[in-house]
């Protein structure tokens, strides 16, 4: 069952020497699919294209940088989740990923719930029409304004992250005349094999109660004392990025324990399950992840397994896949502003954006490929790092790749597989605008969020 684990940042497995890069792909002008929507290919004249689009017209009518993102991948990867779990499970998509009033419709009508962390990705859920039962609040530290907010509008759960939020959820729900279905998170003590910084199931970090010290149960005592909660099940979510099964089935192990200790103590059989998400994608050709199919497939039988050990009737299940849906359904595509060989170290490309619109390489160390989108080549291969405009060494957007040597400022490349975080953690350093995020369906083009502008950073700013 278990699969190499790959990197969000530094790998934990087949670790090369500092200095040494892997050969050039054999074909620089190739889409490997792996990384790369599914609509996405090249024209004849050479430039990359989406759905019939190509990035060429996209750079004259959105300019760059900008997030281009195939509206069919992205369903079509929602269908799938939806598929591989059935009728019986519930699929939450991962708002923190990206969220925007589009992405919500089209999630809704694939039949995908959305999970939300603040309430900001709570308004934006209900402003694009997802039914408030079909939303769930995570979050370690939400305000009490935002517990309100969620339970006046009826969100189907609370993700219950403390015993402080206990208090504040039931003050809530008691006030709205409402009881409220929530979850306990439980902190189950796996070691994810990915990035320290998204590693979220072992015990020191600030998310979730532990498991391992009775601090989960004694919140589910309580919450069973709260008579304006309503207790519907236990929440784990190990990290992101993963791509080995194999801390899926320790987590769900001890997820499914304590449902067992909860029946015992209390009688109480609870009726849901919520393994989360962090199913890694592809942001290179060595990257392999699983499919939604065989994902389904394991965690059901995982679950099915261990209540049948338990003595348990099996719950129904919820995932959380947010990357792994939009993640490979968008590019970004920039324009190259200079070109900067250094002698015997490799040549540096700067493009018209960075670390403002992906944050991830000088955050996490991530790993990405990169193509020269606006036409083909036949010049040889170049060691080149891609970096951004921003006063900062470590604006870095691919670290290292492989580009054609004739490439020259004014050209277009594209960098796959950046559909998840990079426009949700945009920022406006050096007061650079925002980039937008323009959906291509069947030969058209629409921003669905709209390019920021100087103006809009200086209506912010009151003097």
């Amino acid at each position: 069952m278990s699969r190499s684990a790959h990197p969000a940042g530094p790998r934990h497995a087949d670790v090369l020497p500092e200095g040494h890069y892997a050969g050039p792909p054999a074909d620089l002008n190739a889409l490997d699919a792996r990384v790369w929507a599914r609509s996405v290919d090249r024209g004849e004249d050479g430039a990359v294209r989406v759905a019939g689009v190509s990035a060429t017209a996209l750079a004259e009518s959105f300019g760059t940088p900008a997030y281009v993102l195939d509206e069919a991948d992205f369903r079509a990867r929602c269908r799938a989740w939806r598929e591989a779990f059935g009728p019986d499970a519930d699929v939450f998509y991962a708002g923190k990923a990206f969220l925007s009033r589009a992405v919500v419709r089209w999630l809704c009508e694939e039949g995908l719930n959305v999970d939300v962390c603040t309430g900001g990705e709570l308004a934006t859920a209900l402003a694009g029409g997802m039914p408030a039962e079909r939303v769930a609040l995570h979050g370690n530290n939400k305000s009490v304004a935002e517990i309100h907010r969620a339970v006046a509008a009826g969100v189907g759960r609370i993700v219950l992250d403390s015993f402080q939020e206990i208090e504040r959820v039931a003050a809530a729900a008691r006030e709205h005349g409402t009881r409220q279905r929530v979850q306990i998170r439980v902190t189950v003590g796996v070691e994810a094999h990915t990035h320290e910084f998204i590693a979220t199931a072992h015990e020191d970090q600030k998310f979730g109660l532990a498991l391992a010290d009775g601090t989960a149960a004694e919140a589910v005592r309580r919450v069973l004392a709260e008579p304006h909660l309503e207790l519907v099940g236990l929440h784990s979510h190990i990290g992101s990025q993963i791509f080995d099964m194999a801390g899926f089935e320790v987590s769900a192990r001890r997820v499914i324990g304590l449902l067992s200790e909860v029946r015992d103590e209390h009688g109480v059989e609870l009726p849901e399950i919520d393994l989360g998400g962090g199913l890694g994608i592809a942001y290179t050709s060595e990257d392999d992840p699983r499919e939604p199919h065989e994902i389904g497939a394991a965690l059901r039988e995982i679950v099915a397994k261990e209540c049948e050990a338990a003595g348990l009737a099996v719950p129904r299940l919820s995932v959380e896949p947010g990357r792994a849906i939009v993640g490979p359904s968008a590019f970004t595509l920039y324009e190259v502003g200079t070109v900067k060989p250094l002698r015997g170290l490799r040549t540096y490309v700067s493009v018209d954006g960075g670390m403002s619109d992906n944050i991830r390489t000088a955050l996490y160390d991530a790993e990405y490929t990169v193509v020269l989108a606006s036409r083909t080549s036949n010049a040889e291969p170049m060691l080149a790092r891609v970096v951004g405009k921003h006063c900062e060494s470590g604006d870095i957007v691919v670290r290292d790749a492989y580009l054609p040597a004739d490439v020259v400022p004014g050209d277009l490349i594209a960098v796959p597989a950046t559909g998840a975080y990079c426009r949700s953690m945009a920022s406006n350093y050096n007061h650079t605008p925002r980039p937008p995020v323009v959906a291509v369906r069947e030969g058209s083009a629409r921003a669905i969020v709209r390019r920021e502008t100087e103006d809009d950073l200086l209506a912010l700013d009151v003097g």
